[in-house]
């Protein structure tokens, strides 16, 4: 009977939850805010071009377009190197940012209408340096933005 009643309490303690949360626990997470912009009033940059990220960090990166041009924000690579929490379409309305819409799921590109910003919300999972960010929309002269140098670097450590 003793045998028996121990393994109960064993088995009790096995399936009791436990309120602690684990070290790398995301949902708790406040996230390290990156600031983009793209373009420039006459430019075609990203402000910073080279941008730098760890694994394992919840990272709002908001992309903001200054200039009369859309913009994308594109690298397939870097895409495979995130998971994507989600993204959200803002807008400034009396001095505060609104969420007009929000996309889940895999994401490599983003386009940001003129003085419009998005939000991109992501966790890096895996390392390296990648050189593909470009913006490839092609302006009246037939060559794209990241032929007028609008193209970046990220790495992610």
């Amino acid at each position: 009977m003793r045998s028996f009643r121990s393994l109960f309490v064993m088995a009790a303690l096995c399936v009791t939850p436990i309120a602690a949360q684990a070290a790398g626990n995301l949902a708790g997470q406040e996230p390290i805010v990156v600031t983009v912009e793209l373009g420039k009033p006459g430019e075609h940059v990203f402000v910073p071009s080279k941008l730098r990220f760890e694994t394992g960090k919840l990272y709002k990166l908001v992309l903001k377009n200054p200039s009369n041009d859309p913009h994308y924000f594109t690298s397939h690579a870097f895409s495979q190197m995130i998971f994507t929490r989600k993204v959200q379409v803002t807008q400034l309305r009396d001095g505060k940012t609104v969420n007009l819409a929000e996309f889940k799921g895999a994401m490599r590109e983003i386009e940001v209408y003129p003085g419009a910003s998005a939000e991109w919300w992501f966790v890096p999972v895996a390392t390296g340096k990648v050189t593909d960010l470009r913006c490839g929309i092609s302006g009246s002269d037939g060559k794209t933005h990241a032929d007028h140098g609008m193209v970046g670097e990220i790495v992610i450590e």
